[in-house]
């Protein structure tokens, strides 16, 4: 008789390949494995140092910042993906909407005639 192998269990990590450049999109997910569990503690391994991190606080949000890395996750995260730039038309008729004379307040009108005219310039 042979026993079946405890499952391993991990904290996951989104790192992004191009982190020192600023984050551009170069997602990998990474895994780190739960050594134990105690009722204040999870402790798992990072590059084989050990670390912990508390397991109310996880538990009860998913997700933690831990102080030598990024943020942790009880379930693999999703990987971002970047939203799709809006048209020059779309653009235009989002300024059109913002239009004090259509419902809009100067403030919304002036912030949609500004994203308008950035994407003017770099297109």
């Amino acid at each position: 008789m042979s026993a079946e192998p405890a499952a391993v269990e991990f904290l996951y990590e989104l790192w992004d390949a191009n982190w020192d450049d600023g984050p551009l999109g170069n997602y990998k997910i990474l895994r780190h494995p739960i050594t134990k569990k105690t009722g204040k503690r999870i402790y798992f391994t990072f590059r084989g140092q050990p670390a912990f991190v508390n397991r109310q606080l996880i538990e009860s949000d998913g997700e933690i910042y831990h102080r030598r890395f990024r943020r942790l996750y009880l379930a693999p995260p999703e990987i971002p993906t970047s939203p799709k730039r809006a048209s020059l038309q779309e653009l235009r008729q989002a300024m059109a909407a913002a239009h004090p004379d259509r419902g809009g307040t100067d403030a919304e009108f002036i912030a949609a005639r500004q994203r308008y005219e950035r994407a003017r310039r770099t297109t």
